[in-house]
């Protein structure tokens, strides 16, 4: 390539593919803040990714020693892999700058907090996830809001009609 020319990215292409979301969490949970992570996987579960074959739910993120892991997500065994010893529940280690980590044991010291992933995708071929500071919503909070979206669709279909 001539130094004069420069490579044309292809139209449509975002550079960002989802893999999965956590549906769950919005329902369930208050989002107060959201971060980014990388997160640690091995080769054969990098091709389940890709093959969006991986669960969210009940997942959680914890804090232990100054490092960020992330317990629950389900990985299937990949098909054609040899190593069929891999436990698809097995804690992996998210990948943050110190600053970051640090900001975030400092926001957890109140004790209604947590940390939940919201969604798994690629990012120029890296594994990334995204990761949310929530509080957990109580039933009557569940309910109103689902009146809520209720009334919405109400008025939605009262204004498609005139």
């Amino acid at each position: 390539m001539s130094p004069g020319k420069k490579k044309k990215k292809k139209k449509g292409s975002s550079g960002s593919n989802l893999i999965v979301t956590n549906k769950k969490a919005g329902r369930d949970f208050l989002i107060l803040d959201r971060f980014e992570a990388g997160i640690e996987l091995w080769g054969c579960e990098v091709k389940s990714a890709r093959d969006h074959r991986v669960n969210l739910k009940d997942s959680y993120a914890r804090i232990r020693g100054n490092e960020l892991f992330l317990f629950n997500m389900h990985v299937a065994p990949y098909e054609k892999s040899r190593t069929g010893e891999i436990d698809p529940v097995r804690t992996r280690k998210l990948l943050m700058h110190r600053r970051e980590i640090d900001r975030l044991q400092g926001k957890l010291t109140d004790k209604s907090l947590t940390l939940i992933p919201l969604k798994l995708y690629f990012s120029k071929n890296i594994v990334k996830v995204e990761i949310a500071l929530a509080r957990g919503k109580s039933k009557r909070d569940r309910r109103e809001d689902m009146i809520e979206k209720e009334h919405e669709i109400e008025i939605k279909r009262a204004l498609k009609k005139y």
